[in-house]
Order: C-alpha cells, then sequence, then structure tokens
C-alpha cells in the first residue's frame, strides 16, 4: 500500500470536535519540573542483585533535560521515587524498594504510573477494518467492552510492537503499544489508511494519564473508590464510567500475572485517584517491580525478548495471528510462510538451581557449548532464585532438559521449566 494513502481524508478532520470523543480532557498537564535523579549506593547481596542499575529495562541514555515527564512526576519525587530514564522518559524505578513492591503486588495491590505507554484511539466507520490490515489478530471480532493482545508486525513477520486493543463500541477503539514505539506505531498504521477510509487516529498519551492497579486486593480498591461494578467486570474486559466530573477508561488487564485493572483518564482524574490509591494503603510501584512481576508471569517484554528479529511462531506468539478470516494484514505472507516452514527455536523458560542472578545477555550453554544468550533474566521474588527467558534451538526446547548460564565467569545450573514461572492469577501454568 501506498504510504501517504487516506492521509488527506484524516487531515481533513483533525482538529475539529469530535461527535465521537474518546475521553473528555481538560488539564492538559502539569507544569515540568527539573529532574533530580536519586543516587544511591546499591548494596550488591543476592536479594539486591536486581538494584536499578541492574534492570534489563530499555534505559535511555539521553540527557536528563531532554527526557519526557509524566503528568505524575512531582507525585512520584513526593513519595521518594528514584527517577532513572527510560525508553526517554523520567520514571520512577522503585519507591521502597524492588522487592518490597513486587511482594505487595502479589499479595495485598500496587499501583503503577504506566502514562509512558502509547495511547492512540483509532475511530470511525472503518476503524476496524483499518486495524485489520495492520495487525496479526483479527480485531474485527473483539466484542464491544472487551480487549485483545496482538501484535505489529513488519513485512518479513518481525515483530515491531505487541500491543493491546480494546474495543470500547463498533467505531472506537484503544490501541496501547510500547512507549519507545508509540510513534512509529502510529506511523506504521497511517501505512493502511485507504483514501476512503472514514476513521481518526487520536493520539492521547499527553493528555492522558494511564494507571495500573495490580493485586489481589485491587477489586476491593476500585469498587469502593470508583464503583462496585468494576469488581463484576470480567477479565480482559473494559468499559467507561463517571469519575468526578471526567470519564474513565477501565480494564480487567494487566502486565503482572496478577488480578487488576488499567485505568486512562485525564490528568486531572488521574493523579486525584493516585492519590486516594495511596491514602488507601495500595503500595506506590515503580518500573523494577514491574519487570520482576511480569518475567515471573513469563510476559514477553518488547526489546529483549521479542523485536523486528523474532517472530510470533519461534516466540510463542502464533494464537495472535489470525489466517482464517482471510485478511491481507502487515506481514501475513511472510508469516504464512514461517508457519508452514516451522521454526529452528523457541522462547523458553529457566529456573536457576545454583546461586546467581542471571541476566540479560548473559551467555547459555549445553554441553560446554555457548548455544545462545538470555533474552530476560532476573532475581525472582517469589521463586527465591534466578529466572530467565531465551530463545533456545528445538532438541533443547523441552521441559527439563540441564543448561548451563555463565554468571561474571561462573557457570550456573538451571533447568528448563513450564511457563508461567508463577501461575497467573486464578490459573495453572502452562
Amino acid at each position: 500500500m501506498e504510504p501517504g494513502a487516506g492521509r488527506s481524508t484524516l487531515a481533513a478532520r483533525e482538529g475539529r470536535d469530535h461527535a465521537i470523543s474518546p475521553l473528555s480532557l481538560m488539564d492538559p498537564g502539569v507544569p515540568s519540573r527539573s529532574l533530580v535523579v536519586h543516587r544511591q549506593k546499591i548494596i550488591r547481596s543476592y536479594a539486591d542483585a536486581i538494584a536499578p542499575d541492574t534492570l534489563q529495562l530499555p534505559m535511555s541514555n539521553a540527557p536528563s533535560s531532554t527526557l519526557r515527564k509524566t503528568p505524575l512526576f512531582d507525585l512520584h519525587e513526593q513519595a521518594g521515587g528514584r527517577i532513572v530514564p527510560f525508553a526517554g522518559w523520567a520514571m520512577p524505578v522503585q519507591y521502597k524498594g524492588i522487592v518490597e513492591e513486587h511482594r505487595a503486588v502479589r499479595s495485598r495491590a500496587g499501583v503503577f504510573d504506566v502514562s509512558h505507554m502509547g495511547r492512540l484511539f483509532v475511530v470511525g466507520p472503518d476503524a476496524a477494518s483499518l486495524l485489520r490490515r495492520a495487525l496479526t489478530y483479527d480485531v474485527t471480532r473483539i466484542p464491544e467492552g472487551r480487549g485483545h493482545y496482538t501484535l505489529l508486525c513488519n513485512d518479513e513477520g518481525g515483530i515491531i510492537d505487541d500491543p493491546y486493543v480494546y474495543r470500547l463500541d463498533a467505531q472506537r477503539f484503544l490501541f496501547v503499544g510500547n512507549a519507545s514505539n508509540a510513534d512509529r506505531d502510529t506511523a506504521r498504521i497511517r501505512e493502511f489508511l485507504q483514501a476512503s477510509d472514514d476513521v481518526e487516529l487520536l493520539d492521547r498519551q499527553v493528555e492522558t494519564v494511564m494507571l495500573a492497579v495490580q493485586g489481589p486486593d485491587a477489586p476491593a480498591h476500585m469498587a469502593r473508590m470508583i464503583g462496585a461494578e468494576l469488581a463484576a467486570l470480567d477479565k480482559r474486559a473494559c468499559t467507561e464510567l463517571p469519575y468526578l466530573q471526567y470519564k474513565l477508561f477501565v480494564s480487567r488487564t494487566g502486565y503482572t500475572g496478577e488480578d487488576g485493572f488499567e485505568i486512562v483518564t485525564s490528568v486531572e482524574a488521574g493523579r486525584a485517584i493516585w492519590r486516594q490509591l495511596l491514602a488507601a494503603g495500595v503500595e506506590p510501584c515503580g518500573l523494577g517491580a514491574r519487570d520482576t512481576l511480569r518475567l515471573e508471569a513469563a510476559l514477553a517484554l518488547w526489546g529483549h525478548d521479542i523485536d523486528e528479529t523474532t517472530n510470533p511462531y519461534e516466540a510463542g506468539l502464533g494464537w495472535v495471528v489470525s489466517f482464517d478470516d482471510g485478511a491481507a494484514f502487515a506481514g501475513r505472507e511472510a508469516l504464512a510462510r514461517i508457519k508452514a516452514a516451522g521454526v529452528g527455536r523457541k522462547l523458553m523458560c529457566l529456573q536457576a538451581t545454583g546461586r546467581g542472578v542471571i541476566r540479560d545477555g548473559y551467555p547459555i550453554l549445553h554441553n560446554g557449548q555457548q548455544i545462545g544468550g538470555v533474552a530476560s533474566g532476573s532475581y525472582s521474588p517469589t521463586l527465591n532464585t534466578s529466572i530467565a527467558m531465551a530463545y533456545l534451538p528445538n532438541p533443547l526446547a523441552v521441559y527439563g532438559t540441564p543448561l548451563e548460564v555463565e554468571v561474571r565467569g561462573k557457570l550456573i545450573p538451571a533447568t528448563v521449566v513450564r511457563r508461567p514461572f508463577v501461575p497467573h492469577a486464578g490459573e495453572k501454568a502452562a
């Protein structure tokens, strides 16, 4: 498709009042404050091996003066958050400590500011067909009030991003992508616009706040604060409801393996909800705990476990590639060839059986020969050992296979185990 196709139709509508308004947005944000990067001495104990400077996150090398800040930045400073560069943003990596925050989500409830994530509303009669052309999953089959994980691929079947797409109603979708990919996600979707499309792409990353409230106590907190109906919201379902004078988008989804909710709303409402949650005893959590929680749940991190050099089938994500509707979506031909030919490696879970912290990039050996490298690795506060995900050749991608990981010149024994490391809330390990 011609990259510029359909842009004139879209541009003609930009700036007008929208008959279908995704959110009521009144407060564009809070004044910027100078970035304060807190330096702390790192204690190199086993439990502290997931200290912020060793987390396997896509940290940014951008100067502090160029980093973007979420509308909650000053509240993070007030709560004692340690600020680090992440994907071009100044974000809290921890408050009280990564392990403490991790365990709070597993046992009680924690709240994360995830306002750095992309939030693109795709609105109009042709919204579903546009997204179907761009994404691997057939989003036209998503019922209203539900969401689904999907992939945005290049023409060779490589993974550009792994967004979550929600269908608010017949003509409104919310596309949530990774922070580092937000701009190019939008650009990629625009490539599939057709001149006749009646659809708008509304980027609401700047004007809104996004929070994730996660943990077994999250439903009770949300029901008391916002409405009893949220406790009855099904997993992967979404709804819109009023809060103060604003509209909330709320979904029963998350990136921790625990029960919980994700919220998109105005800046003012988002700041109020954050304050209320903390006052109610919900633990503020940073990127560090978010990473260890998602790794225990064996959820892929773009830029580490998946990227444009990996395809859905070797990553275990073939279940979000829909061929049965016959749609010509991005990467379809390449993905069909990959599926037919089969893959030579698979993304698998490894659990250490010896002491040592496995991290991103560490060599993996079998019978003394290096056979790959760690994609994601960290200490697991729940299992009290190191865990990792890595691509293994098919003969070794078998549960129970003994391997070794080289950790600072020392070989640490590890075993291929079933995913997830820690079963998701209400589910059993595969």
